[in-house]
């Protein structure tokens, strides 16, 4: 009797600690979609500034695969939660009805999904890429776009070669004349094209989102198994994290030294102008500044559904709250970003 009365007491406590928000130094692993680099600053703000701890959160942040096969490693567990493109989800629901992935929180509003490709070329707008050689990883969440990009400029795709190139290699190639253009995101090519010699001047960059497309881009998402478990701790890195973003958004010079402590061999000042481009083209977006920042306008998710379904063939179509729910989203007025 003793130590059921023990037990109970001790399953109070802890009922007791979860009701409040305060949760006992949860350890928490999540993975980013790419390296440390500039728009990743607000996670680190978030640590660095105490406040996943002041959640109760003991979160460790790791780099990953990209944008589109990082989502296997959210679904299998290896990662409760994770940091990438929402776009590849609705794909990923629809090959794997099995496993309920959910986006909680939209980070890139607009995505910096792009064609990078530089003056030489004489690339100009979409349809130029015919007759021309298209460097695309084939796990980047750019080129999964790719059908979309090509159905809504009219772009005849047979007359465009698709080399299969490595992360690594793809800016180099670009740089060195070996293709034409390359698919990425629009931060990322844009300043490691600069550190290959290109000059600002000499690159074209077209953001997908200026030539027809409606997708919104990465968010960060959840295991379902661990989202039905732990709906505190969910909500909890939510919350932190958007505070690590408005902080960021109101000072991205202090907020990329969160990011340089933890990439050393970076350059300060690529990384700082790779944060700026990537708050004013994705993040701070017209709509979040006045919704919020971290939701989603169902309409437009729906839509963006259609445009994937233009090119993709649905065993059975997700439906926007199939992929995305703001229920662990504080309110709006929570949510705002400096203007």
């Amino acid at each position: 009797m003793r130590f059921h009365r023990i037990g109970a007491a001790l399953a109070a406590v802890m009922t007791c600690t979860a009701a409040t928000g305060a949760f006992a130094e949860t350890a928490l692993k999540f993975a980013l979609d790419w390296k440390f680099e500039g728009p990743s600053a607000p996670y680190f703000v978030a640590v660095d500034k105490g406040y996943y701890k002041a959640e109760g959160l003991d979160v460790t942040i790791d780099t990953g695969p990209g944008s589109v096969a990082g989502i296997g490693r959210v679904a299998a567990g290896t990662y409760p939660m994770g940091f990438f493109d929402i776009n590849s989800l609705v794909k990923f629901r629809d090959q794997n009805p099995d496993k309920a992935v959910k986006a909680v929180l939209m980070v890139y509003d607009r995505p910096p999904f792009a064609i990078v490709t530089v003056a030489k070329t004489g690339i100009t707008k979409p349809k130029d890429l015919e007759g021309r050689i298209l460097g695309a990883p084939a796990p980047d969440g750019a080129y999964a776009q790719w059908k979309a990009f090509v159905k809504e400029n009219g772009i005849d795709a047979s007359k465009v070669t698709i080399n299969n190139v490595g992360f690594p290699v793809r800016e180099p190639m670009l740089a060195n004349g070996d293709v034409d253009a390359i698919t990425g995101f629009s931060f990322s090519s844009y300043f490691n094209l600069q550190l290959k010699g290109v000059k600002p001047e000499d690159i074209t960059v077209m953001l997908m989102a200026d030539y027809g497309l409606v997708l919104y881009g990465n968010a960060v998402m959840v295991n379902p198994d661990f989202a039905a478990a732990n709906p505190q701790v969910v909500a909890a890195f939510v919350r932190a994290t958007i505070k690590g973003v408005q902080d960021t958004v109101k000072d991205p010079d202090s907020a990329i030294d969160s990011v340089m402590k933890r990439n050393e061999t970076a350059d300060r000042a690529v990384e700082l102008a790779r944060l700026k481009m990537a708050i004013r083209d994705n993040i701070a977006t017209p709509w979040v500044k006045a919704n919020g920042f971290g939701g989603v306008d169902p309409a437009r998710l729906a839509a963006s559904i259609e445009q994937i379904a233009v090119t993709y063939d649905f065993k059975a179509r997700p439906k926007a709250d199939d992929v995305f729910t703001s229920e662990y989203l504080p309110l709006a007025a929570d949510r705002m970003l400096a203007k």
